[in-house]
């Protein structure tokens, strides 16, 4: 690609009118995707440098949320990865206006046929977004196949909780993910459980933080009932950082928080430790 054809102008002559007797350099247009804007510093980044970096902003270290397959590609071993469950759908259990649109909007723009992919590679198994029957019920098989097969089992975890959309079919997945954990812990296998942001509601209630080793990102936001939420019921300001990572180490919920360039290494060493017969 030539270099003047990377930027879009939007006058032939690159001038537009000021008004009587006055004209003005078009500025060009950046190209769509190009940049990435980051949400803390409002930095303006390019996209592929973010990409290249572990989706930490360059230039204050803020961590973007990753897609799932994204996150696969940083932690598992190239070529490894077998999906799960591929094509598990809910539905519309309680005839929620608009939800099926919603669903399938999200499903064009995200690739992923729900808020969760689980599979098999060298290294662990992934979960991610709102919790609904689908993801619950995945989630559920993967670990018991892993129990079946005497397999460690790592989740991320980064949700808002449980979907208000599929209301009781939906609560009942913390109990459902809960137990087939603890058969898994029964059966002497390994569970590391990684928090990152955010990590909130009925997912934080159960399997997020079941596991053996409780690994979470920098900064993550880790909690039930969000902080606005508490401090208008309890009528008190919090702690600062109070629901950070950081925040939760210190008071023992969290055993390490790992950086990203590392978590693929930590997590490896980890397995390694813990490897059955």
């Amino acid at each position: 690609m030539k270099l003047s054809n990377m930027f879009k102008k939007t006058s032939r002559r690159g001038y537009i009118s000021l008004g009587e007797g006055k004209a003005g350099r078009v500025t060009p247009e950046v190209p769509e995707g190009l940049l990435k804007k980051c949400n803390v510093c409002k930095s303006a980044i390019l996209t592929e440098d973010v990409k290249n970096g572990y989706y930490i902003c360059p230039k204050c270290q803020n961590y973007f949320r990753v897609h799932a397959m994204h996150r696969i590609e940083m932690v598992a071993d190239a070529g490894t990865f077998e999906e799960w469950d591929r094509g598990l759908t809910s539905g519309n259990p309680l005839h929620y206006k608009g939800y099926e649109e919603k669903v399938e909007a999200l499903q064009k723009k995200t690739g992923l046929d729900e808020a969760v992919v689980t599979g098999k590679a060298k290294i662990g198994r992934f979960m991610m977004a709102s919790m609904g029957k689908v993801v619950g019920e995945k989630i559920t098989r993967a670990v018991e196949k892993a129990t079946s097969e005497r397999l460690p089992i790592i989740i991320f975890a980064c949700s808002g909780g449980a979907r208000m959309q599929e209301g009781i079919h939906s609560l009942m997945q913390m109990a459902k993910t809960s137990a087939a954990l603890k058969r898994h812990h029964d059966a002497g296998c390994l569970y590391v459980s990684v928090l990152t942001d955010p990590t909130t509601g009925g997912v934080t209630a159960s399997f997020a933080m079941l596991g053996d080793i409780i690994l979470a990102e920098p900064g993550a936001l880790i909690g039930f009932a969000g902080p606005r939420v508490i401090e208008q019921t309890i009528g008190q300001k919090l702690p600062k950082g109070f629901q950070r990572a950081e925040f939760l180490l210190e008071h023992g919920f969290v055993d390490q928080i790992v950086e990203r360039p590392r978590l693929r290494e930590t997590l490896s060493e980890i397995v390694a430790m813990h490897k059955t017969e």
